[in-house]
């Protein structure tokens, strides 16, 4: 739990002092994929990890 505070402060604080709301729209919705895409990673990973799947 303490690192998803930690993490959670450390995006809160990212997104201080930004500009405008476009900016901080786009730059939040950025992060959120970024965030989608590697779970998606890990993810396939680890189900090819527990099918036995040869990786060499």
């Amino acid at each position: 739990m303490r690192i998803f505070l930690l993490f959670r402060e450390l995006y809160v604080d990212a997104f201080k002092g930004i500009g405008g709301n476009p900016q901080v729209a786009i730059l939040k919705s950025m992060s959120w994929l970024c965030f989608a895409g590697i779970s998606i990673v890990v993810y396939a990973f680890i189900y090819r990890m527990m099918t036995g799947y040869p990786f060499f």
